[in-house]
């Protein structure tokens, strides 16, 4: 059970230390959703070095802190699955280019071998990515990964290795039949575990009670992969249409970990301990759908706890 380093504002080091800090007494866990550092490697920069350079700190500095590590490779756009890493957008690059794709092999490959977090996620929310993305980047995201995963098992590193589905999109959601991931599982066989991304008050749910007991569970029904929700939550305040609140928050809390119970889970993330603060963050595009993940902390954006925090810590002290 953990969180990301993402603080209230991007101001400097300094807050997100802080930030760890406070949330650490929390979690057992830490995760990174981290993209390739485009930017640095089309500068120039090694894959390995890049490594060296921003992932490694936080992962060590995480280990000081006693907790185990996932971490996710986020070779597209987090924001916008139907596009490519903005990095690579602003140079006129693509992973469907085989020097691209040779720098996410180099770079995962050097996260696998500096870093060796305990679960490696080599892509994430595949199935929405092959629903809203070109075909080509798709297939480039299965090529690469799959060739990534050849040069990581040929080492002998030891991260159980893993892809994140969106589990709105495995259900239909909000007006569909179910999907399901049969597709994912055919383009990754590599997976030992199964990431889940989950946001249910944007599929549809008005509230976390009508969320079916086996939303979770049903995903990855005839395998037996472990399975992690990688990221997720439920807001504090009403956004995208769906009225909420700190109590709703906290109610989701509690209806989650049914899920969790439910589906055996190994573990569950969200990204955000804190809520965000926009103002301290780059400016986002015309049409950025960030400012519908602000209010996702089980704190504020002042670090001030919120309801939802106890119920988490109830969740967290239960013997595993």
């Amino acid at each position: 059970m953990g969180f990301s380093a993402i603080p209230p504002r991007l101001d400097s080091t300094a807050d997100v230390i802080a930030a760890i800090n406070n949330w650490a007494p929390h979690a057992d866990a830490a995760i990174m959703h981290v993209s390739p550092a485009w930017a640095a490697m089309l500068g120039g920069a090694t894959p390995d070095s890049a490594v060296r350079t921003v992932e490694l700190p936080l992962a060590n500095y995480y280990r000081t802190k006693g907790l185990a590590l996932v971490f996710t490779v986020d070779a597209t756009d987090g924001l916008n699955r139907a596009a490519e890493a903005p990095e690579l957008v602003s140079a006129g690059r693509s992973i469907t280019d085989t020097m691209i794709q040779r720098l996410y092999r180099e770079w995962v490959f050097a996260v696998a071998n500096r870093i060796r977090p305990e679960y490696l996620g080599l892509a994430a929310e595949t199935n929405l990515i092959r629903q809203l993305a070109p075909d080509s980047v798709y297939q480039a995201l299965v090529t690469m990964a799959n060739a990534a995963v050849a040069q990581i098992r040929a080492a002998s590193l030891p991260s159980k290795l893993y892809v994140s589905v969106q589990v709105e999109t495995a259900w239909g959601r909000p007006n569909g039949p179910y999907q399901g991931i049969a597709q994912d599982l055919a383009d990754f066989p590599f997976v030992e575990a199964l990431g889940l991304s989950s946001y249910p008050y944007l599929g549809g749910f008005g509230d976390p009670e009508s969320i079916p007991l086996d939303y979770y569970s049903r995903v990855p029904q005839g395998t037996t992969l472990p399975v992690i929700v990688v990221e997720g939550g439920w807001p504090s305040v009403s956004v995208g249409g769906v009225m909420s609140s700190p109590a709703e928050e906290a109610r989701y809390i509690t209806r989650q970990e049914q899920l969790l119970d439910s589906a055996r889970a190994s573990g569950v993330f969200q990204l955000t301990f804190y809520d965000l603060d926009l103002s301290g963050f780059p400016p986002q595009p015309p049409g950025s759908i960030l400012p519908l993940f602000t209010h996702l902390g089980l704190a504020d954006s002042a670090m001030n706890a919120k309801p939802a925090l106890a119920v988490w810590d109830g969740v967290f002290r239960r013997p595993r």
